[in-house]
């Protein structure tokens, strides 16, 4: 996988639990674009984000998209293929992005010596799992109106004025590739949103102003 050179700056600090597996890896950075992971293939790495942005994501023969997460410094992918079996979906990078590259091998040395982080590891595997088995549910269960909203109030931060802001970037197509519908759709959901006064674009993020309501 090509190196960017162009990436400079210091890793972004990690949690404890994380900091001395890092450093057992090898530091590798990525241009923008750069495919990290591919799904179906097979692979023992775990990628740790240390600065930059990536996306989980898979594609059908139609090249149709859906989004399983974006994801920052201080989390990792590529464990669900630890087990020796094929990767469950691709990853790319969405900026210039620095990871330390951890083998099985050296997850294993790392378990032995903090055994603790085995349940980390197990939790983290646990809560991807519980969040596939959401988003199965919503997509069975949900329209899309529903869905885009469950996205929006997930992501959303309070603020001490009393609304909630999605800080991260969020375009229309990449609401569809979330939810699994077409961008022209979402683009007809928020503008009746913002002519209700439901939400507001402001700068790159969106302002949730009161309460999105239940149907549409």
């Amino acid at each position: 996988m090509p190196a960017d050179a162009g990436v400079t700056g210091n890793p972004a600090p990690l949690p404890d639990s994380l900091r001395t597996l890092a450093a057992r890896g090898e530091p590798r950075r990525y241009r923008k674009g750069t495919l990290l992971i591919q799904e179906g293939d097979h692979g023992d790495t775990l990628f740790i984000v240390l600065s930059g942005r990536v996306k989980a994501f898979s594609t059908d023969e139609r090249d149709r998209e859906i989004v399983y997460g974006v994801y920052g410094p201080g989390e990792y992918l590529g464990e669900m293929s630890l087990d020796g079996g094929p990767r469950s979906a691709s990853v790319i990078t969405l900026e210039a992005t620095e990871c330390a590259v951890v083998t099985r091998r050296t997850l294993r040395e790392h378990i032995a010596a903090n055994p603790e982080f085995a349940f980390e590891l197990l939790g983290r595997v646990i809560h991807r799992a519980r969040m596939a088995t959401q988003s199965a549910r919503s997509m069975a269960l949900l329209d899309v109106y529903g869905r885009v909203v469950q996205l929006l109030e997930s992501m959303a931060v309070p603020q001490e004025d009393g609304s909630r802001v999605i800080l991260q970037r969020l375009t229309h197509r990449d609401i569809a590739n979330r939810v699994g519908c077409s961008r022209e759709m979402v683009s007809r959901l928020m503008k009746d949103l913002q002519d209700g006064r439901y939400l507001e674009v402001a700068g790159e993020g969106v302002r949730l102003l009161r309460r999105l309501p239940a149907r549409w």
